[in-house]
């Protein structure tokens, strides 16, 4: 009889982080939750991410699987009462929900979706959160922009060099501006199959010098086509990156 599964929905704020994977030279947030798991269970409890965020990269919604240790009892609703009292304050756990054997939190995805918030000028209360750009770009321009990123392409120009993904080909389904609820503020919204490293980061710098600059909306293509990174425009700051949230098919969660 295979093990009970379990999604974990996980909101943290990634400024205290290397990243959510493990990593040899870093705290990760993957590493704080399985050792929260660790004094739960008082035993060994390995989890699998939806992806990976950058050192500095917020989650409003990061689900992650992991299967119930032998000898335990399901008991989600106790779960998160003792996980989030464990802890830190930058981590919290939104919700366990049991979902089929054959559930993956990384590979049963069908889409993600990341936020980027930019203002004119920064304040007391949203520092931690947005870039300030000066000069403020052509929002119309960008997300004229934007268009050409939509579709099915090979985003290379996008990517971080030498990963270790099969393919860089990547559907994105949503890529615009607009107001974001905070005052002052603006939100990029992208929507996408899949997103390679730094994907998101890369694609926002590139963004933004085309609503700073003379280069056309249509230069997107261009860059796209050449699959080098050094023609697309430099990655911006992690700490205004918000994975939003990650969709799946209703029929795994039991």
């Amino acid at each position: 009889m295979e093990p009970q599964r379990f999604f974990l929905d996980i909101a943290f704020q990634g400024a205290s982080y290397c990243g959510w994977q493990r990593q040899p030279n870093g705290v990760s947030v993957q590493q704080k939750i399985e050792e929260a798991l660790q004094i739960l269970f008082k035993q060994e409890v390995s989890i699998v991410g939806a992806g990976r965020t950058d050192a500095g990269v917020n989650a409003f919604s990061l689900p992650a699987h992991f299967d119930l240790p032998k000898g335990c009892e399901a008991n989600p609703y106790r779960w998160i009462k003792s996980l989030n009292g464990i802890l830190p304050h930058d981590i919290f756990i939104r919700s366990i929900k049991p979902v089929r054997g054959d559930a993956h939190a990384r590979f049963s995805a069908t889409e993600r979706h990341y936020l980027y918030f930019i203002a004119e000028e920064r304040d007391p209360f949203n520092r931690e959160y947005v870039i300030p750009v000066r000069p403020f770009p052509n929002i119309d321009k960008m997300n004229e922009a934007g268009r050409y990123l939509l579709g099915t392409h090979d985003f290379t120009s996008f990517s971080r060099l030498h990963t270790d993904t099969h393919t860089n080909i990547c559907t994105v389904t949503e890529a615009f501006w607009e107001p974001s609820a905070y005052p002052g503020t603006w939100q990029f919204s992208i929507k996408a199959n899949r997103f390679l490293r730094n994907m998101v980061r890369a694609i926002v710098g590139t963004l933004l010098e085309i609503g700073k600059s003379n280069l056309h909306p249509e230069s997107i293509l261009e860059i796209l086509e050449q699959k080098d990174r050094c023609k697309a425009g430099a990655s911006v700051r992690g700490e205004a990156l918000f994975l939003a949230h990650v969709h799946y098919p209703d029929n795994i969660y039991l």
